[in-house]
């Protein structure tokens, strides 16, 4: 059953919903989201073009660009429904409380997730590409990356919006991460081997603590900020539940609004990551020439580049003076799919390394590299990094101090190279959550506001979910991990509640472990059959 934003709370009473965000958005609300929209639309279309102009390249068929627009749309809409599904968390606190009207309050929200979207790393996006088949990753141009994407992104889409209408407080990171598990296990079958063998585990159990760890953090924590705000805050409003439609106290409606901002940039920074990293993906299966490589390297860093990856290439012959395997790319590619190290692993890195150096030292710098030659200069560098990495995970090599430290050198070069997120990519994905989250935020405040304790949400407990919140997305950002902006915040505020004494709503609970429960094994489900029926298609 959906949620209805203007129905009766638990205890019968129609809440500040009724008179506060029954209104529809006005005639000039929406001229400027569809310009927003159509504006964010034709920047995406200007930036290919610019990039593809600049490669000089030749448009000899155009089955490729119909195919990375159909596959830009979808990754936009799934950034765009991850804004009424996730993002509009961060503004339920400043709404419920009239500390923000809601209009400014989401374009607020929307400018500071723009902000964190903008500042971000990177860190998570390719995180979330590391659970995807090597396989996959490294042809996503062909008939089966595509269906990949499309898989993935769909069975994502559809899943949070059922979701969102059912009124599940489902998150869009665990969605996304079940859909790629789904792919990875459905490729590994269809080849057939083991089901387990198509995803990288290691990574996926990672990231899996960190999303179940998340809302526990939440709830524990903003469970003690409230109690230790009793103890030493003793101002009486502070722990009142909103009035009619007036605002809060000065300083009680600043505090708010400060973790309203701080949520959204932390917010932006760690979802906005998850868009980009599959946009990426799609620019580089579709336009390698222009997106495979990060051409705004300097060229005086190849000769730097070649003499790093020599000596990184001569201590791993020290360590491991045995003759290199006939095929040293097929090595590394089957490492990282059994993650069984043999013998040739080392030698197979070896050659893989020198041959990455010699290829960007001879062309003098990565805008040189030839449009035939840049998805083969790619792959590699992406095989090699990835070794590095899972090599390093499971402690295989057992190298000494300075053979270690060259490989860490090297790989940041190689990463450097290959990952990578254009300005015009991050602007995109921050309007599409922006667009979002003005679309959904009633449903949103309502649940957060009303629906998860017995009685309404203080300035208080808001506060300390928001605080929590900013603190925990903020901290996983820095670790390269995802977080679930709903779960954080909506465990905060339940945590609030306990602390409280104010108890919980059992529906709130058997949805979100409803959620919990049904997410993963769905999307899984989704977005492999997905991938079995477009594999069948392309």
């Amino acid at each position: 059953m959906a949620i209805n934003a203007l129905s009766p709370d638990a205890t019968g009473r129609a809440g500040l919903s009724a008179t506060h965000f029954g209104r529809k958005p006005g005639r000039l609300t929406m001229v400027i989201f569809f310009a927003i929209l159509i504006a964010g639309l034709l920047f995406t279309g200007y930036s290919l073009k610019q990039d593809v102009d600049d490669m000089g390249t030749v448009v000899t068929t155009w089955t490729p660009f119909v195919l990375l627009g159909v596959a830009l749309l979808i990754a936009l809409g799934f950034e765009f429904v991850n804004g009424f599904h996730d993002t509009a968390n961060a503004v339920a606190t400043v709404i419920y409380t009239h500390s923000l009207p809601p209009g400014f309050a989401v374009v607020w929200s929307g400018f500071f997730n723009f902000l964190g979207v903008m500042l971000s790393s990177g860190a998570v996006a390719f995180g979330i590409i590391a659970l995807l088949p090597v396989e996959l990753i490294l042809q996503t141009g062909s008939s089966a990356g595509f269906a990949m994407i499309f898989a993935l992104l769909i069975a994502a889409i559809i899943w949070n919006l059922g979701t969102w209408w059912l009124g599940l407080p489902a998150s869009s990171s665990h969605t996304l991460i079940g859909s790629i598990i789904g792919v990875g296990i459905a490729n590994a079958l269809m080849h057939g081997r083991d089901g387990t063998s198509g995803v990288d585990w290691s990574q996926a159990t990672k990231i899996g603590y960190s999303l179940l760890l998340s809302p526990l953090v939440g709830f524990g924590c903003a469970a003690l900020l409230l109690l230790a705000m009793r103890m030493f805050i003793k101002n009486r409003a502070l722990y009142k539940a909103p009035e009619g439609n007036a605002p809060p106290p000065l300083w009680i409606r600043a505090m708010l609004i400060v973790t309203c901002t701080g949520v959204s940039f932390a917010h932006g920074s760690n979802d906005g990551q998850k868009g980009m990293g599959l946009i990426m993906l799609i620019l580089v299966g579709t336009l390698p020439m222009a997106y495979a490589l990060n051409r705004t390297m300097p060229a005086d860093q190849a000769t730097q580049f070649g003499a790093v990856a020599e000596v990184t290439q001569q201590a791993l012959m020290r360590s491991a003076p045995l003759p290199a395997p006939a095929d040293s790319r097929q090595t590394l590619s089957d490492y990282l799919v059994s993650k069984q190290a043999g013998p040739d692993l080392i030698p197979a890195l070896a050659v893989m390394t020198g041959k990455i150096g010699n290829q960007v030292a001879s062309y003098g710098s990565l805008s040189k590299v030839p449009a035939e030659a840049v998805t083969n200069v790619r792959n590699d560098m992406y095989l090699t990094s990835e070794t590095i990495r899972v090599m390093d995970k499971n402690k295989v090599g057992n190298f000494d101090a300075d053979t270690q430290t060259k490989l860490d050198a090297f790989k940041g070069q190689i990463d450097s190279a290959t990952r990578f997120i254009p300005t015009w990519v991050k602007i995109v994905v921050a309007i599409a959550l922006g667009l979002g989250t003005m679309v959904g935020w009633k449903r949103i405040v309502v649940t957060v506001g009303e629906r998860i304790g017995k009685t309404h949400m203080t300035y208080a407990q808001g506060a300390s979910a928001e605080v929590v919140a900013m603190f925990t997305i903020g901290a996983a950002d820095m670790y390269g991990l995802p977080v679930s902006t709903t779960h954080v915040l909506s465990s905060g505020v339940a945590g609030s509640m306990v602390a409280n004494g104010s108890g919980l709503q059992m529906r709130t609970l058997r949805n979100l472990a409803t959620a919990w429960v049904l997410t993963l094994p769905a999307a899984i489900l989704l977005s492999g059959s997905l991938y079995w029926v477009f594999s069948k298609l392309f």
